[in-house]
């Protein structure tokens, strides 16, 4: 099947066009994406309403693109997904009603799809990975370890009791002048910088569970800079440096824990751990969890570095798997602001923001 992915819950505009085989096996067929950095960079955080504005000018265009580069019109699609949460509403809205439209249109069955679920299925996308498998999703907006046991059925390890991965490289790079997106500009400065130059804390690595918290770490960054300013430029990238490797064992420790759980309660014994989201495209991060896995026997499968941010082919994907199960929604369906994997899950302090926003 030939499906159309639509992205909007946040701050990227983006369409994707994927095939799915028989046999599981995909394709991409067109993968566009329109960032919105310029337009939030004086802001230093996303702006809701001027994404929802962005979106709607926009994505037209970005799905024209997407059907031109595939070669299609949307005749010959076979569905159209689009991400209906969680995320900022504007901007679910643009996006879920541009492709409940096309699927109207053009007769074709519409899935809304929860944007962690793109994360989610990213993998057996680019890596054909079966489930069940553990992930590790680290975004802007989520930091959560889940049991993936197949589509649409996760259960969440940990969570972040308070702001998410993505945020918290997105602070500290504002806190530094560093700009936004903030996760790209720390890891540029702290490739020259001293990892042990700052002793920072590891929140929650002295309680059992898996559950993070990254509040208190970025407040040490702060009183850090402000005890050593005004701060040089070594002074900035070695604050960097502390923080990014602090962040990698941090999460390679949880990443750990949660294997060996996995591999008590499946049995598995070589686990498949997957990383994903956007903060997944972190070098120092990615090396962290590779030896972890390496070391507890398992292998550690992240996405090529187009498909880590927030992008369509991912939306696409999801939908292609829900269809292959016989799913589809309804054009009544909703968008939702927070739209949990896992529904049984009970809601944590806090449990991470929606994105940087201001």
């Amino acid at each position: 099947m030939i499906v159309l992915g639509i992205e909007t819950s946040c701050d990227e505009t983006a369409a994707g066009i994927v095939r799915r085989d028989a046999d599981g096996k995909a394709s991409i067929l067109a993968n566009v994406v329109r960032a919105q950095i310029e337009d939030h960079a004086a802001y230093g955080g996303v702006v809701p309403e001027i994404a929802a504005r962005a979106h709607v000018a926009v994505l037209d265009r970005v799905v024209a693109e997407a059907l031109a580069r595939a070669g299609l019109t949307v005749h010959d699609l076979d569905a159209v997904a689009a991400t209906s949460g969680p995320g900022l509403i504007g901007g679910l809205l643009v996006g879920a009603m541009t492709g409940k439209a096309i699927a109207f249109a053009a007769s074709k069955p519409f899935v809304a799809v929860n944007h962690l679920e793109g994360h989610a299925l990213t993998a057996r996308l680019t890596d054909g990975v079966a489930f069940p498998y553990l992930l590790l999703l680290v975004s802007g907006g989520h930091t959560q370890i889940l049991l993936v046991r197949g589509v649409g059925d996760y259960e969440r390890w940990g969570t972040t009791i308070d702001d998410a991965l993505g945020e918290a490289f997105d602070k500290t790079a504002k806190l530094l002048g560093l700009g936004h997106p903030g996760g790209p500009a720390v890891e540029k400065a702290a490739t020259g910088g001293n990892p042990s130059r700052f002793a920072l804390p590891r929140p929650l690595m002295d309680r059992p569970g898996l559950d993070f918290s990254f509040a208190g770490l970025k407040t040490a960054v702060r009183l850090a800079a402000e005890r050593a300013a005004p701060l040089s430029e070594t002074d900035v990238a070695d604050l960097c440096a502390s923080f990014q490797a602090t962040v990698a064992t941090i999460v390679a420790t949880r990443a750990r824990a949660a294997l060996e759980r996995f591999r008590a309660e499946t049995g598995i014994a070589a686990p498949t751990l997957v990383v994903a989201g956007g903060v997944a495209a972190n070098t120092a991060i990615r090396t962290a969890l590779d030896a972890v896995a390496e070391k507890i026997g398992g292998r550690l499968v992240a996405p090529p570095l187009a498909l880590c941010g927030d992008n369509g082919v991912m939306i696409a994907w999801a939908g292609a798997e829900h269809r292959a199960l016989g799913h589809a929604d309804a054009l009544a369906a909703p968008v939702r602001a927070r739209w949990p994997l896992d529904a049984n899950a009970a809601p944590k302090v806090g449990h991470g923001r929606l994105g940087t926003k201001v």
